[in-house]
């Protein structure tokens, strides 16, 4: 190559480095509402007439580097536009969390969910576990979300097990409504949610192809029946249920016809101007009530997650001296609802501050967060940060006895900063989730806690609790019964 081309080439104002302006000229559009495809081929367009520039000016850039910046730019604004578009998701199994000190002393390998002998020491760990005595009902009375909307499309069927139920959940093929039946088949029993065709606002058995509706339980056609007359018995149990929040919820509870409590809608993700940057998924080996009882005791919020999230999520090693440059600050308070303001009594609150101090004196990343505990198995948190407002929306569901499912969705408004601090916030959240499953995964429930004077709020948070338990709910003796057939 001469000289005068090397220079063209690699000096900051010639044609070598003009390509590198245009495509970044062409990234800051992807503040703009344009599509991927509009964004992209208006950046290689800006490359490709800078290229023909060059050359018609008498100073070529070699082809190669023509097709190194094109490469260059796909993948660029391909990472960008993935970055910026796509949620992330934080899910961990119920032996992947809190087991590693076991793991350490069988001198067994982590990070393999999958190995025979991991699976082995892990479950038999948990049936040696005291899980305690007097431990309440497992499936308390109240809302709880049983799929996440995105995980029915339309025309789709999931059988879902949890609550100490089977049910079949699917969206009808003509509207979009979702509705959630008892699963089996009252002609011979087969599960309507494996195999089974939505048909309109219908479930059609894969065994015979009896039909169900959606709308009552009621079955609507049996093929071969001569008559063509269906019994009136014929007929599963329609659950009450509702579409809300990116949750698909269905209302549990042992004594029929009480009334359902409204849904809390948060208007901004109902009508899409917050977007969906992401979630964190968990199976957690306690009882339902101690994840919430978190809450209320506001000891535990600097003893297990004031140590900086950078140190991960193992307490073993969370106080390493080169974290202690930096401490998380918690202030809280939880309040049981007033009957005085009329209050719902089904909702109870708690207000936190948080707030990161290096070495004990600068204080950043100051989050307020206002937590509303909807009834047992649902929570709402929203927050102020810095960058504006967000809500990060938690259902924990029982899947067995003593197993949640518990699932946290971040939303806020679509912004560049938004792109960056919710992905953060989805990774340090799960780091002091998984914090609290380390205690939680080996617990056992204390039915009469040895408290003292500042642990108040854990006695209210248990009084208040209470109320999603009824005469006729079923026992945990009674649920660990049933599935150890």
């Amino acid at each position: 190559m001469e000289a005068s081309e090397k220079a063209a080439c690699c000096d900051g104002d010639g044609d070598g480095s003009r390509p590198w302006a245009r495509l970044w000229q062409a990234l800051v559009m992807a503040t703009n509402n344009q599509t991927l495809d509009q964004w992209l081929g208006h950046g290689l367009l800006l490359v490709k007439e800078d290229m023909l520039g060059s050359s018609s000016s008498g100073r070529a850039v070699p082809v190669v580097w023509q097709i190194l910046y094109l490469l260059a730019g796909v993948v660029t604004a391909w990472l960008c536009w993935k970055f910026y578009y796509s949620p992330v998701v934080w899910k961990r199994d119920l032996t992947d969390i809190g087991y590693n000190h076991v793991l350490d002393n069988e001198g067994i390998r982590r990070g393999r969910s999958g190995d025979k002998r991991r699976a082995h020491t892990i479950n038999r760990l948990r049936r040696l576990r005291k899980v305690g005595q007097r431990i309440p009902p497992p499936f308390p009375n109240g809302w709880f979300g049983i799929l996440e909307s995105e995980q029915l499309t339309t025309g789709q069927a999931r059988a879902v097990d949890c609550l100490g139920q089977n049910f079949v959940v699917f969206r009808a093929s003509d509207y979009g409504q979702v509705s959630v039946l008892d699963a089996y088949c009252p002609h011979l029993g087969a599960n309507l949610g494996v195999g089974g065709i939505v048909r309109g606002d219908c479930i059609e058995c894969p065994f015979h192809h009896w039909s169900f509706s959606g709308r009552d339980g009621q079955c609507v056609n049996i093929p071969y029946s001569k008559s063509g007359a269906v019994p009136k018995v014929a007929k599963v149990k329609k659950w009450t249920s509702m579409e809300a929040n990116g949750f698909i919820f269905v209302w549990h509870h042992v004594d029929e016809g009480v009334e359902p409590w409204p849904m809390m809608v948060v208007p901004e993700v109902e009508d899409g101007r917050w977007v969906y940057y992401g979630k964190n998924e968990f199976l957690v080996n306690a009882h339902i009530q101690d994840i919430p009882e978190n809450g209320a005791d506001v000891a535990h919020l600097s003893a297990v997650h004031g140590p900086n999230c950078l140190s991960g999520s193992d307490i073993r090693y969370s106080r390493p001296a080169w974290a202690e440059f930096g401490m998380h600050a918690w202030h809280a308070s939880w309040h049981a609802p007033s009957e005085e303001n009329d209050d719902p009594p089904h909702i109870a609150r708690m207000d936190l501050k948080h707030s990161f101090r290096f070495f004990n004196k600068l204080e950043v990343c100051t989050v307020d967060v206002k937590a509303y505990q909807i009834g047992p198995g649902y929570v709402q948190l929203a927050m102020q940060t810095g960058l504006g407002p967000m809500v990060a929306l938690q259902t924990v569901t029982p899947v067995e006895p003593l197993v949640q499912k518990v699932i946290h969705r971040f939303y806020a408004p679509r912004t560049v900063g938004n792109a960056f601090f919710q992905k953060f916030a989805v990774w340090a959240e799960s780091v002091m989730f998984e914090r609290d499953m380390m205690i939680w995964n080996h617990k056992q429930f204390v039915d009469t806690p040895l408290l003292i004077k500042e642990d108040r709020l854990i006695k209210a948070y248990r009084k208040w609790y209470s109320q999603f338990y009824s005469e006729n709910s079923t026992s945990y003796s009674v649920a660990k019964e049933s599935l150890d057939w």
